[in-house]
């Protein structure tokens, strides 16, 4: 007999705007310096790279429903957390060495989301030739709002990005200024891992990421995909 009981674990789920349905999530990757200021601003020369990955777990995953402020807990052993507002793709059919061409195929919709970074671990594990987990894998690192389906609103290839901190800007930019395209990092993502329906995939932050502290509130938006409110707490 087990000496351990260990309850099932829900299955993390984002809803689908406009209707009475889940997108159960499988896993999250994202991807590294996608737009070309946002590269500069970290130190790099966007033109000389292709695209890179790193993955969160599921339980990084907080909904932001629409007209909800949600809370985003200040995480531990950092002392420089960052946003980093972006567009989330959801796959909804899976396949391995997709063609660029067929890529769109899979997705099944889109959602805006933030990619919360402890800016400090992070910069210095990449200093050590370390893994970015410590300052990119944390609980509660990746909210996001309604996933809109893709028959509903069609496959977005421009549309301003933003976000605010405390009603000022800091994020502010258009999806049309992604290094590779949403088809092409799906066709690249596919070379390395089989994709399967309820990935996410986090496609990059444009320039302006910045700290945020305890008690300020941050708004962020994709045009056609809506808002999303979280109170650092």
């Amino acid at each position: 007999m087990s000496l351990y009981a260990f309850p099932p674990e829900p299955q993390v789920a984002v809803p689908v705007a406009g209707r009475d349905t889940l997108f159960p999530v499988r896993r999250l990757y994202c991807v590294g310096r996608n737009y070309a200021a946002h590269a500069r601003e970290m130190g790099f020369d966007p033109d000389r790279e292709p695209p890179f990955f790193f993955c969160k777990p599921d339980n990084s995953i907080v909904v932001a429903p629409p007209g909800q402020t949600v809370e985003f807990p200040y995480p531990p052993q950092s002392a420089n957390v960052h946003h980093e507002i972006e567009l989330v793709v959801a796959i909804g059919r899976g396949g391995r060495d997709i063609p660029v061409d067929q890529a769109l195929q899979h997705v099944f919709g889109y959602a805006v989301g933030l990619d919360m970074t402890r800016r400090d671990l992070q910069f210095k594990m990449r200093d050590k030739g370390r893994p970015w987990e410590l300052g990119k894998a944390f609980d509660q690192s990746a909210p996001i709002g309604l996933i809109h389906a893709a028959e509903d609103i069609g496959h977005p290839a421009s549309g301003a990005i933003w976000l605010q901190v405390d009603g000022a800007d800091r994020q502010r930019s258009d999806i049309d200024a992604l290094i590779w395209s949403v088809p092409e990092v799906i066709a690249n993502l596919s070379t390395y891992f089989a994709l399967q329906p309820g990935d996410l995939v986090y496609t990059g932050t444009p320039e302006g990421v910045g700290p945020v502290e305890r008690g300020q509130t941050m708004c962020g938006g994709l045009d056609g995909l809506g808002e999303i409110r979280v109170r650092v707490v």
